[in-house]
């Protein structure tokens, strides 16, 4: 009885435009989101929770829809997977999400590939103990004007974030630590969204696949609508201002055409310290071409392979730009310079960059390193990605 009470109280509120919530049980939440109108915020207690599905959810450019703690330093805690389909305008903030099979937290289209979700913002999550090759920490799926902010994943089967079709979108601040598949991924005809400044940690195979092998229904926007001959599974993808610890491939480039790589700290990869791969091999995609990698830190042992770059099968390594990357095999620096597709400018060859603590994870540089101007310490801090966000997240 007290709980139907709750809800019935929750709904009234949140019917009402731009009124706070605060929840203390799954039925009170659920209600809640259920009712939701522009501009609610929904307040969730301290506690264990069950999983979450909610559809055709929206706020406004002005009056976005947040669901967040109630105590950002006490979060609560979901035991199940939350999804959300053809939102809009959603905020998802300061909560942790453990155990969740499948993906712990997916959004998406709603499989309506025409009509994308859109302006989604998910903040501060925790996400940790997702089991299985094929499971995800966050998962988005046509979704376009994203941004993921200052969130933890660890322990993953399948990927820490994936996206397939999504566009205009920063994943910023975010760490990745002791994953089994991927990092990152930006596949489906991904495009225009820019990882920045954030951490990798025994992150598995690929700590950024740019890119990837997507099954034709899933493309966003569909492969009708994208001229033949210049299909990709990802375009225009920045990965800058990152450091990445040991895991096997720092970076691979697999199916894309354009991605810029620069400013990022890389130390122990166990392979390569880049690939370049076409994992989608029809007549109608091109061929992974026109990646940049620049500005970078490589730290590596001589164990490494191929020289450190992977090179597939029907790729245009040739279209590749390397500059200004600083290359030093820590066992045997006279084995540092690596075996790359095309020329190098300016590289620094076989110098020790004198960074901090590798082992204990810190990859900054100490006071006075020749290599002050490469790698992730050297990121411009007031660099930012070229996007017009339709919100601002500080006003929110």
């Amino acid at each position: 009885m007290r709980s139907a009470l709750i809800a019935a109280l929750t709904t009234l509120c949140c019917n009402a435009v731009g009124q706070t919530v605060h929840v203390a049980d799954v039925g009170s939440l659920r209600a809640a989101v259920a009712h939701a109108k522009p501009g609610a915020r929904i307040l969730i207690q301290p506690g264990d929770y069950a999983g979450l599905y909610m559809t055709d959810l929206h706020g406004t450019s002005k009056a976005p829809i947040v669901i967040a703690a109630a105590d950002p330093a006490h979060p609560p805690r979901f035991l199940a997977p939350i999804q959300f389909q053809k939102v809009s305008y959603i905020e998802f903030r300061d909560f942790a999400i453990q155990g969740a099979s499948g993906n712990a937290i997916g959004v998406d289209d709603g499989g309506v590939r025409e009509t994308p979700a859109h302006d989604i913002l998910l903040s501060h999550l925790r996400i940790s103990d997702v089991p299985g090759s094929g499971s995800n920490g966050i998962k988005l799926a046509g979704i376009d004007d994203f941004r993921i902010d200052g969130c933890r994943v660890e322990h993953w089967g399948g990927c820490a974030i994936d996206m397939v079709g999504c566009h205009r979108g920063l994943i910023e601040g975010c760490s990745f630590e002791k994953g089994d598949g991927l990092g990152v991924q930006a596949k489906g005809a991904s495009s225009d969204v820019t990882i920045q400044r954030c951490s990798f940690i025994d992150y598995g195979g690929r700590g950024v696949n740019i890119g990837g092998s997507t099954g034709i229904p899933f493309f966003r926007p569909p492969l009708d609508a994208i001229p033949a001959a210049s299909r990709y599974e990802a375009k225009n993808i920045v990965v800058e201002g990152c450091t990445f610890l040991r895991g096997v491939a720092p970076v691979a480039f697999a199916g894309a055409d354009g991605a810029t790589v620069r400013f990022n700290t890389i130390v122990d990869p166990e392979h390569w310290a880049l690939r370049i791969l076409q994992e989608t091999a029809t007549p109608d995609f091109v061929p992974s071409r026109n990646g940049v990698f620049e500005d970078n830190i490589v730290v590596f042992h001589s164990s490494w392979t191929e020289g450190g770059v992977n090179v597939g099968p029907g790729v245009a390594p040739q279209t590749f730009r390397f500059s200004h990357n600083w290359w030093f095999c820590s066992d045997r620096p006279d084995r540092s310079k690596p075996t790359l597709p095309a020329p190098e400018q300016d590289a620094t060859i076989g110098r020790d960059p004198q960074l901090q603590d590798p082992e204990h994870g810190d990859l900054g540089v100490k006071p006075g390193s020749p290599a002050s101007k490469v790698g992730a310490h050297a990121f411009p801090l007031n660099s930012q990605p070229a996007l017009r966000w339709p919100w601002s997240c500080e006003a929110w």
